[in-house]
């Protein structure tokens, strides 16, 4: 049981944990903030908070667990406003899609009170954005990872963990690095491909045209280009090497393609359009496979 829950960003996700742990009776009370107003009394209203704290030193002051939900680019300032507010005692956890950035923006502000900063990425999420867009059941079924360092708290962690488990969520731990080349070659690159493809066409004069018989695959695909914008900008940053890493790898095989094309080399398309087949239909037939989509 949490008896004070700070959530810093009230949005989908800051919003989707407070209320799944309300209606698990799991906190007594949770204390929103959000630099903007409009949103911190929306979560009010619809019941996302208990509270509208006016700062974040005044959510994180009597708190027992710090959630922070706010885009990368901001982690490090939101960091700093609550060091010196934060109880000694009060767990702090964010929900940072690339960890290593976050990691070294905790370890810098917190000092000795680092140990009881709790690395986090619940992967789950959808394109819509804000306190209206929250709800209670996000995580069910979802993946949570948990990032710990070596000065990281056990006992912090387990505690952590036992609040995702709440959400219904499987939670799991995993090295820094391998979770951030993970998670761009499964979500930070795809995002990126979406965006330069619907960017792309709504750049076009026959846009609408083109956009009008979209087949179901490309609306499938390109939802994810609806996501925030501030958001996945933060990300990519955040994220720098793996994701150009993994861009790198993806212009030698587009390239290899388009040479294929060229050169009407249909045995090369077969073989590269077989394997992508037969590695995503052994992979995805799996009845029992968590959704792993931040959107």
């Amino acid at each position: 049981m949490i008896n004070r829950l700070a959530v810093i960003g009230v949005g989908l996700i800051g919003g989707s944990l407070a209320l799944s742990l309300k209606s698990k009776g799991a906190v007594n009370e949770v204390i929103g903030y959000s630099r903007s107003e409009n949103a911190r009394q929306e979560a009010l209203a619809l019941g996302v908070i208990d509270k509208a704290a006016d700062s974040i030193a005044e959510a994180v002051a009597e708190a027992d667990v710090v959630f922070v939900a706010v885009p990368m680019g901001a982690m490090s300032a939101v960091f700093a406003d609550m060091s010196q507010h934060i109880r000694p005692e009060a767990i702090i956890t964010d929900g940072g899609s690339a960890k290593a950035q976050v990691i070294m923006a905790a370890r810098e502000a917190f000092g000795d009170n680092f140990k009881q900063f709790v690395p986090g990425h619940p992967i789950a999420g959808t394109e819509k954005s804000g306190p209206s867009a929250a709800f209670a059941t996000l995580y069910e079924d979802h993946r949570v990872v948990l990032t710990p360092v070596s000065e990281t708290d056990p006992a912090a962690t387990a505690k952590i963990k036992m609040m995702w488990q709440l959400t219904g969520a499987e939670v799991f731990e995993m090295d820094v690095e391998h979770h951030d080349t993970v998670l761009a070659a499964t979500s930070h690159l795809p995002h990126v491909l979406a965006f330069n493809l619907v960017g792309m066409l709504a750049q076009r004069d026959d846009c609408d045209e083109v956009l009008r018989y979209a087949a179901g695959g490309f609306r499938d695909f390109s939802r994810i280009a609806s996501s925030d914008a501030v958001m996945w900008r933060d990300i990519c940053l955040g994220n720098k090497q793996a994701i150009l890493d993994l861009l790198d790898e993806y212009h030698q095989g587009i390239n290899k393609i388009e040479q294929a094309i060229k050169d009407e080399d249909g045995d090369y398309l077969i073989e590269v359009f077989a394997r992508a087949k037969k590695a995503r239909d052994t992979r995805f037939s799996d009845p029992d496979l968590i959704d792993n989509s931040e959107v």
